[in-house]
């Protein structure tokens, strides 16, 4: 378990969404870190933006980059608690075609340890959708930074052993293909 050092590293193109009222590009601080994360980790950013907390805008965005040939994961931050105006992952539902219902389970994980039983509060979720994985995590600097360390640095490293989310990216749309 772990990197395996003889494969090939195969970088991915990771587009960024923040979900916020309050936020812009200038004063983003969560999307800086996960910015920060994955250029560090060789994949490419392939591209970013903020808006605000409604549902269709946060879903029209994921449809238009899920059908982008030059994005293959989208990473949102913000908008995942318990408040009227957290939709992200209602936004997000509408979108898959299938949920990754672990990533949920770890993310929890991953937050229990460092925040205790407040990680009831965390609704983090993960999907596919036309051949895209998306995540969804919450909006504070801290739970990107578990979310990236913890769970995607490793699943989105085609080196990492003995499974992970790159090694299928060809197979998730082949019931798209196959039409």
């Amino acid at each position: 378990m772990g990197i395996d050092e003889s494969k090939t590293f195969i970088p991915v193109r990771i587009a960024i969404l923040t979900v916020s009222d309050t936020r812009g590009l200038d004063d983003d601080r969560s999307g800086d870190v996960l910015e920060k994360r994955v250029v560090e980790a060789g994949h490419e950013l392939a591209a970013r933006n903020v808006v605000i907390d409604d549902r269709v805008l946060i879903a029209g965005q994921l449809r238009e980059w899920c059908v982008d040939e030059n994005i293959d994961a989208i990473i949102s931050t913000g908008g995942t608690g318990l408040t009227g105006r957290d939709v992200t992952v209602e936004a997000h539902r509408d979108v898959y075609e299938k949920e990754i219902d672990a990533f949920s389970t770890m993310f929890t994980m991953l937050s229990y340890a460092k925040i205790g039983t407040s990680a009831v509060q965390s609704r983090a979720t993960a999907g596919v959708a036309n051949g895209t994985y998306l995540f969804a995590l919450p909006g504070s600097p801290g739970a990107c930074k578990d979310g990236w360390d913890g769970i995607l640095k490793y699943q989105l490293d085609a080196r990492h052993m003995p499974c992970n989310f790159v090694e299928i990216m060809p197979r998730l749309a082949e019931h798209i293909q196959r039409k």
